[in-house]
């Protein structure tokens, strides 16, 4: 039993730590506009997004509920398989935080637990008409009704206030995006801190210590909530660049609208206990906001690798909770340690990777390769 006491312990700090980098990959979504037109400084973005973090994942439990009984048989699952599922998904942010992609967190650990139960309980281990239900048909939809909606709203602020003087119009709007921009931070910590307590409630069921159907405990959604919030804070600077300079080019008004669409649908989403990708949400708003507005120049190529990697997120996160499984499963103890240390390993050569070309506050608003377009009207102020 105490071995079993403390490979459950190994797997709640494993999923913290899964939560620490969802919060750093996905800082971005709720932030990267309002740092790009100067609404807010980048110190004080993070410092607000973390904040609300923690306080929005107080406000819901049902997407922890669909992870912890709906996407896998919590009776068939084990702490091995959950620990081997979260490597997959650690492994797989971390590769696309350094490369700068806004890929899901989301999707990761969907795929490193589908993966990991998979192999360590079969096929019959994993729900997949939920699956289809509350995770690809979410994927598909959520981003393309995040887009379309802020096109719309995009379209209609420039419209409305095509007589005012910009500067009151861009001050206005960048006011605007200080509430807007902070409620998708406060939406993200409803949706993406319950995955981690979804994931940490069925380690517990698993090991018997709750029942099956457990909502999440108090200690548990106030251990994700810290977790995530504190990732937010540290920021997720090369993913920010990316999306508030890489794929269009974003005044105050587009960002307003890309967030206002993004808060609107994940907060609906996490009512109805669908878990989607907040990072696609946030990305399809950002490009619904660039093709709304006249001139504006979307950078395909970029959105283009974005999709892609959306694309394989949940297979090869699928692929190294699978391995990771199959080498637990086999090795038990020496297994879990093997898998440990070559994910700790891995894990580090890409942060020592990551120093040669820094990205943090004093730069995330630099052009990097992107060419933006030159319009008649005098450019929008950046952060510094």
């Amino acid at each position: 039993m105490d071995h079993i006491t403390f490979l459950v312990a190994v797997v709640i700090v494993t999923a913290l730590a899964f939560d620490f980098t969802n919060g750093f990959h996905d800082t971005a979504n709720a932030m990267a506009t309002s740092i790009a037109t100067g609404a807010l400084k980048p110190r004080t973005a993070v410092l607000v997004s973390g904040v609300l973090n923690v306080i929005g994942a107080f406000l819901s439990t049902e997407v922890a509920k669909t992870i912890s009984g709906g996407i896998v048989d919590d009776g068939l699952v084990s702490p091995g398989m959950i620990f081997a599922g979260l490597v997959g998904a650690i492994l797989w942010n971390l590769l696309t935080w350094l490369v700068g992609l806004p890929s899901s967190s989301s999707h990761a650990l969907f795929g490193g637990l589908i993966g990991a139960v998979w192999v360590g309980a079969g096929s019959h281990g994993v729900h997949f008409d939920k699956v289809v239900e509350k995770i690809l048909i979410p994927a598909v939809a959520s981003p393309v009704v995040a887009g379309v909606a802020a096109l719309i709203a995009t379209y209609l602020a420039y419209r409305l206030t095509a007589r005012a003087r910009k500067d009151l119009v861009t001050k206005g709007f960048r006011l605007g995006q200080i509430a807007s921009a902070s409620l998708v931070s406060l939406a993200h910590g409803t949706n993406d801190a319950q995955k981690t307590m979804g994931v940490i409630t069925l380690t517990l069921i698993s090991a018997g210590a709750l029942g099956h159907d457990a909502a999440p405990p108090v200690w548990v959604i106030a251990s994700a909530g810290l977790a995530i919030g504190l990732g937010t804070y540290l920021g997720g600077w090369r993913i920010i660049r990316t999306m508030g300079k890489g794929l269009t080019e974003i005044q105050s008004p587009q960002g307003f609208a890309a967030e206002t669409a993004s808060t609107t649908v994940i907060l609906t989403s996490a009512h109805l206990g669908f878990a989607l990708s907040t990072t696609q949400v946030a990305s399809g708003s950002i490009l619904g906001a660039g093709l709304g507005r006249k001139l504006a120049e979307v950078r395909w190529g970029i959105a283009g690798r974005m999709v892609a990697a959306w694309l394989i997120t949940l297979p090869a996160a699928a692929l190294v909770g699978g391995v990771s499984a199959s080498a637990v499963k086999h090795g038990g103890d020496f297994g879990t340690v093997v898998v440990a240390l070559v994910g700790a390993a891995v894990a580090a050569g890409i942060v020592l990777v990551s120093r040669r070309n820094p990205v943090g506050a004093h730069n995330v608003n630099d052009a990097h390769e992107v060419t933006l377009r030159t319009e008649p009207s005098a450019p929008v102020g950046t952060a510094a």
